[in-house]
């Protein structure tokens, strides 16, 4: 159901017998972005995604992702408002009957543009922020924007928008979160996303910056409950505990090929963000190929759908069809192997590897460490140091 209590349209899914149809498009619009957080989830090698796709295109994935069935889709980046094109596709989404929902850090966006948003049928707008402070979101984010930041925030709301708030927690803010429901309680938010770095792309180089101590994710979890406890009549507070804290893997995607579909700014078709950086066939492009065939029949998409992929201790694990055998980037990032148990479970031979990182970290008080910023520079640096590294 949309903002306005109407019903999202459905249309006829193209099935097949044993795929199910994608729920989710992540249209990763472009992976420019003004600024430079170090905990991006956008790959490290982004500088080399210049040919991005045109209007067109990206009209004719819309159309063929809604018919195979997606139904809710993401409009993301680096910085989607850096496309002069959003508003159309925007457009285009309403026409096709999407739940559409703005990822975006309110950089490139003002009052008009937000009317113009919701006018062309946005229904959502997540805006994301780095800290409670100025001082704190404007180092992270490595350009002047917490006040803009707050100027969109109400002007979201303003315009009739459901108003969600997403602050990413790491070492350096992680026992901050009572400012930051604070100040998202003062903006009248709706809901409030307190997003533990997931370590992937920039924030796996920047782990040792950036992972907390295991007694900081505890107290920060304890005061997230506690919060939850006090707003629940006001505003939702979700809490994303850090896979490296957990014994068990979050159900990735909800299985590899299962409800969720990417679409990166050249075209590459990816069953999660992060899948570019695994090893194997190329992932097909769809510029190349019809959205259908991509869900369908390709190689990529087939390759670790279902459960007939999997090795000992996931083939024969009763919550496999609860976790679907963790993540297949993080598996491949720390094991080199793809198809590993996601080291994150406590039952995997690999487990060892978290525990040392997290023993490794840094003890509360200690120096800061120099941190890489998501830029081109580095970037390039990153690649000339290791010309084969993409997470």
């Amino acid at each position: 159901m949309r903002k306005d209590g109407s019903a999202v349209p459905t249309s006829e899914p193209e099935r097949d017998a044993g795929v199910p149809p994608p729920l989710w498009l992540l249209a990763e619009l472009t992976y420019a972005c003004p600024l430079q957080c170090p905990y991006c989830s956008n790959p490290t090698d982004f500088d080399r995604y210049r040919n991005e796709l045109d209007t067109a295109i990206w009209t004719r994935v819309l159309r063929e992702a809604r018919a195979l069935g997606a139904c809710q889709l993401g409009l993301s980046g680096g910085e989607p408002l850096t496309r002069s094109d959003l508003e159309t596709l925007v457009g285009t989404s309403r026409e096709l009957g999407y739940y559409s929902n703005l990822i975006t850090s309110g950089a490139g966006m003002d009052a008009r543009r937000v009317n113009a948003l919701r006018d062309a049928g946005l229904d959502h707008i997540q805006v994301s922020f780095q800290a409670s402070e100025r001082e704190l979101n404007d180092l992270v984010a490595g350009t002047e924007v917490f006040s803009h930041k707050l100027e969109m925030a109400r002007a979201v709301k303003a315009a009739g928008f459901p108003m969600v708030l997403c602050f990413v927690i790491h070492r350096g803010n992680i026992d901050r979160i009572g400012d930051m429901v604070s100040l998202a309680a003062g903006l009248g938010a709706d809901y409030v996303e307190l997003a533990n770095t997931q370590y992937h792309g920039w924030a796996q180089v920047n782990r040792g910056v950036l992972m907390p101590t295991r007694e900081q994710v505890e107290r920060s979890e304890a005061e997230a409950h506690r919060l939850q406890d006090r707003y629940r009549d006001s505003m939702k507070i979700l809490y994303v505990v850090p896979d490296y804290f957990e014994r068990r893997p979050k159900a990735c995607c909800n299985g590899w090929g299962s409800i969720f579909m990417n679409v990166a700014p050249d075209g590459t078709a990816l069953p999660c963000h992060g899948a570019a950086s695994l090893p194997g066939p190329a992932f097909p492009n769809v510029r190349d190929h019809s959205m259908a065939d991509i869900w369908r029949d390709s190689e990529a998409f087939n390759r670790y759908r279902g459960f007939d992929w999997m090795k000992a201790p996931c083939r024969g694990c009763p919550e496999r069809e609860q976790d679907f055998g963790g993540c297949r980037c993080q598996a491949y990032m720390l094991t080199g192997d793809p198809a590993a148990a996601d080291p994150v479970c406590d039952k995997s031979p690999h487990h060892r590897q978290v525990l040392e990182a997290v023993a490794a970290t840094a003890p509360e008080g200690a120096p800061p460490r120099p941190v890489v910023f998501r830029n081109p520079r580095n970037a390039r640096r990153l690649r000339q140091a290791d010309p084969e590294r993409t997470v």
